[in-house]
């Protein structure tokens, strides 16, 4: 699957253009900034860790710890975000813990498998109507991809942002292309007619 690929995916996943598209469709991201020098703790990347394991959980195959999406988001948010994008998905990481103990009167690391996921798919719900409402889903043909670090247009919610940064750090991710998706390091010759089975992976080339 090529990077344009997974973009256009997580766009249809969340409803939101991808933030910061322009960045993430190069063919190659250059190498993220550190957490330390984002100003992100191990807390906020193991606290990330666990969102993404519950967007993204492991079954027969790894899911998104297994992949460090924590350690690559913040980069990412360091790299490729505009201010107000930013400072939107640093409240997002205190705002998780603000609505899980007003759910279930825990952080979110405590919480039941179970009730992460009624969270996140709660926020999620919230979310995208928060995202229609400011004028950006489906409805108003999406965001544009392109922000300059002036745009003082709206920013999605902190969990499109959460979601749409988990699904992108684990698909170019090694766990995510090799063990997720089918992964051939050195294409060879074309072939139309691929054998198919229902519940095979997709193709991450």
């Amino acid at each position: 699957m090529e990077r344009r690929d997974i973009l256009k995916l997580i766009t249809a996943a969340t409803g939101v253009a991808m933030v910061g598209a322009d960045a993430f469709a190069w063919d190659k991201v250059p190498e993220a900034t550190s957490a330390k020098d984002a100003g992100f703790t191990a807390e906020d990347i193991s606290l990330l860790n666990e969102i993404g394991e519950t967007i993204i959980p492991a079954t027969d195959s790894p899911g998104a710890k297994a992949a460090n999406v924590g350690a690559t988001m913040v980069g990412l948010v360091a790299d490729c975000y505009t201010p107000p994008e930013q400072a939107e998905f640093r409240q997002g990481l205190k705002a998780i813990d603000v609505e899980s103990k007003a759910a279930f009167g825990k952080p979110f690391l405590l919480l039941s498998a179970t009730q992460r996921h009624e969270l996140l798919t709660k926020l999620d719900t919230t979310a995208k109507e928060q995202d229609n409402k400011v004028g950006l889903g489906w409805a108003v043909h999406q965001r544009p991809s392109h922000r300059s670090i002036e745009d003082k247009g709206p920013v999605p919610h902190y969990f499109t942002l959460m979601k749409q940064l988990t699904l992108f750090s684990f698909f170019t991710s090694e766990v995510g292309a090799t063990k997720a998706l089918r992964y051939v390091s050195i294409p060879g010759r074309y072939d139309g007619d691929m054998p198919y089975q229902k519940g095979d992976r997709a193709w991450a080339t």
